[in-house]
């Protein structure tokens, strides 16, 4: 198991905290949960992943209890994890992913966000994503807009997310309006009857598990696109890493 530990190797600057506990946390995050699991489909037309290293970030994992609202958070800790790991050099090497805290302040800095969002409990989504990217990661971000379920987003995940993971290779992240979880997406299996995408899901709160547990309970998944929710809306924040030199 390929772990990283936040403590000892990688001295991450957690930024401000509310509880003193949450900056003397030590916890190990996970590296690459999604190597191992089978392809799900025999004979795949095609299938494009992420490449290059990251991490598992999910509720929790610093200390901090933010569920029920952190997980657009937490998806983009991991993407930002992708461009510490496999782009360099970087703005700050002692920072592998903002805090919390961090994101929120940025974004009232930015003018995104009123003074009062810091510190609060609020949702981010998508757009709040490639804001957060370009400004700590120096990252312009692609974001894909798609009416609903059903034919509309098979249709994005045989373009936009094949041609994303093969050129750029960077997590994406997926968000909605009914289906409204924030949702990591490491790659795309298409085949005769439709696409699948491979999820990694910030919602997992709780002691660190082994990446083939996490994978037995479903919090890394190949999920049929067929299977999300067809009335839903889907936003996705596609960081466009290949673009330039970080």
């Amino acid at each position: 198991m390929e772990t990283i530990s936040m403590a000892s190797n990688e001295n991450i600057d957690w930024g401000a905290c509310e509880k003193e506990e949450i900056c003397q946390k030590i916890e190990t995050l996970l590296k690459n949960v999604h190597t191992e699991l089978p392809d799900p489909l025999t004979d795949p037309a095609k299938c494009s992943l992420v490449k290059g290293d990251y991490l598992y970030f999910h509720y929790g994992c610093d200390g901090q209890d933010d569920r029920g609202w952190g997980c657009g958070y937490r998806t983009i800790q991991t993407m930002a994890s992708w461009i510490y790991l496999n782009r360099s050099p970087v703005q700050n090497q002692n920072r592998i992913a903002p805090s919390l805290p961090q994101i929120q302040q940025a974004l009232v800095t930015m003018g995104d966000k009123p003074g009062s969002f810091s510190g609060s409990r609020e949702w981010i989504g998508t757009f709040e994503a490639s804001l957060v990217l370009d400004y700590f990661c120096d990252v312009p971000c692609k974001v894909v807009h798609v009416r609903g379920g059903g034919a509309e987003l098979e249709q994005v995940a045989a373009e936009e997310l094949h041609q994303h993971f093969e050129k750029h290779g960077s997590p994406v992240m997926m968000g909605g309006d009914r289906d409204n979880s924030s949702k990591g997406i490491l790659g795309v299996c298409t085949g005769d009857k439709g696409s699948y995408l491979l999820v990694v899901d910030p919602h997992y709160y709780g002691r660190q598990l082994e990446k083939t547990e996490l994978q037995k309970r479903g919090w890394v998944a190949w999920k049929r696109v067929s299977s999300l929710d067809q009335s839903s809306f889907y936003n996705l924040c596609l960081p466009q890493t290949a673009t330039k030199e970080i």
